[in-house]
Parts: structure tokens; C-alpha cells; sequence
């Protein structure tokens, strides 16, 4: 069974069909540079662009990177303050033609896609997904169920946001090598750690795929951390998940 999902990140919007019961997509991803500024109509016109591609027609999951309540966005760190209080889910909707749109925040969609197919597979206890990207996102799950828009990339981290000074964005903007990085990056964990105790760090975004060159240097982390097994592609996965459980009540 194909279900299309797209995933609305801060610098690109990507989506595609993805087969459910392997978790995995069903054909290559198609992406667009997300618009500057990222307001709710030209965000809902690369999503339109997106799905387009694929001639798809039917329900569409999609994320959004900030709290998601019932459709309505309330909150607009890395996208325009037009998106705070926004019923996004209807404008997508009717920007796709009255298909069905189901919206959840970003890194829990794709904390779902790895719970239920890559690295916390099976796990129990509290796991904590962590996306690296424009900010930081996270996905808390305890026993296997997700608390949904827990935001810690908002955590204030030596006086500003931690996402602010240990996010991909950051090690790009600064230039940082990636043991400086990785220091950083280890100190959030340590906050995040103290704070909620996890047994597993996942660590998502586009940098898993570069897991050996900062994994390895987080040793003062007592969780086991390890990369995303679905690496960047999570958020589509996890957003299709989420629209395929919409369609079936």
C-alpha cells in the first residue's frame, strides 16, 4: 500500500510515495528549496509542486517544523510568523485540491517512522529522536508512545537556544570541524539527558549519514546514541504513517 508524504523542512520540501509495509519510499524523493520567506502560501505552493510531480491524487500526510494542534500550527521558529495560529492543514488542503492533508510536527513524524522501522525498533523505555538540520527537533517516546511537540531544540543551552548553537545550521554558518561540532553537540545531549534520563538518542536530519564522523566523539553520553537508520527520508516515511492512520478511522 502507497501513501504520499511530504516533509516541509527549512531549507527544502520533499516528498514522495511511500510503501507502508516495507517503510521505505516507493519511488525517489522529489525536493524544492523551501521559499524565503517561508510564508504559509508559498510554503502550500512548493507542497503543491511536490505532490504534482508524482500526478498523485488522494490523502497527503505532511510535517511541519513546529507544534501541530489539530491541523492549526502554532508556533514558527524557522518558517514565517504567518504559520502561528494557522488552520495549515485546510490551506494545504484546498492548495491540493481538496485532498485530505493530515499534519503533525516534523521530528515526530519522524520519530514514528523510526520507532516503528529503523533504529528504536522494539525498544522500550524512554528514546528520544533528535532531527539536526535548520534547528534541532525532537521526538520523546516512552514504552513505544510518543509525546507529541516536545520543541527541545528551544532549550536554552549557555544563554541562547540550544538549536542556535548545536544544529547543522550552525556548524555550517560558523564553520565549525566536526570535533568542535561534536563538543557542542555533546553538551545538548548532556542537558537533554539530565533532564528526561533516556535509554537511546536517535540522531536524525541529513548529518546521520555522517554518523562516524561525530558519533564517535559524544563519549561523555550515557545513552546509546546511533544515527537514524531512515536517515533524511524519516519525516516522509512518518508523515505517510500518519495520513494512512487518519484514513482508516
Amino acid at each position: 500500500m502507497n501513501v504520499f508524504g511530504v516533509d516541509i523542512g527549512g531549507s527544502g520540501i520533499k516528498g514522495a510515495p511511500v510503501d507502508l509495509e516495507r517503510g521505505d519510499l516507493a519511488q525517489e524523493r522529489h525536493k524544492v528549496l523551501t521559499p524565503h520567506p517561508a510564508t504559509p502560501d508559498a510554503v502550500a505552493d512548493g507542497v503543491a509542486e511536490v505532490v504534482r510531480h508524482f500526478e498523485w491524487s488522494g490523502p497527503v500526510g505532511i510535517t511541519f517544523p513546529g507544534v501541530v494542534t489539530d491541523g492549526v500550527t502554532r508556533t514558527a521558529a524557522n518558517v514565517d510568523k504567518g504559520w502561528i495560529d494557522r488552520d495549515a492543514a485546510k490551506l494545504l488542503s484546498d492548495r491540493l485540491g481538496g485532498a485530505p492533508v493530515t499534519l503533525l510536527n516534523d521530528a515526530d513524524a519522524a520519530g514514528v517512522a523510526e520507532m516503528t522501522f529503523g533504529a528504536g525498533r522494539g525498544r522500550k523505555g524512554t528514546v528520544m529522536l533528535l532531527t539536526l538540520g535548520t534547528g534541532i527537533g525532537s521526538a520523546v517516546f516512552i514504552d513505544g508512545r510518543l509525546v507529541p511537540n516536545t520543541e527541545l531544540g528551544h532549550l536554552e543551552l549557555h544563554g541562547r537556544e540550544a538549536e542556535k548553537h548545536a544544529s547543522t545550521k550552525a556548524k555550517e554558518d560558523e564553520d565549525l570541524s566536526w570535533p568542535h561540532w561534536s563538543r557542542r553537540l555533546e553538551k545538548y545531549l548532556a542537558h537533554v539527558e539530565m533532564l528526561f534520563s533516556p535509554e537511546l538518542f536517535i540522531i536524525g536530519g541529513g548529518v546521520s549519514r555522517k554518523a562516524e564522523k561525530f558519533i564517535p566523539h559524544l563519549e561523555g553520553i550515557r545513552a546509546e546514541v546511533v544515527p537514524a537508520q531512515l536517515q533524511n527520508n524519516a519525516g516522509i516515511v512518518g508523515a505517510a504513517m500518519a495520513s494512512s492512520s487518519d484514513s482508516r478511522r
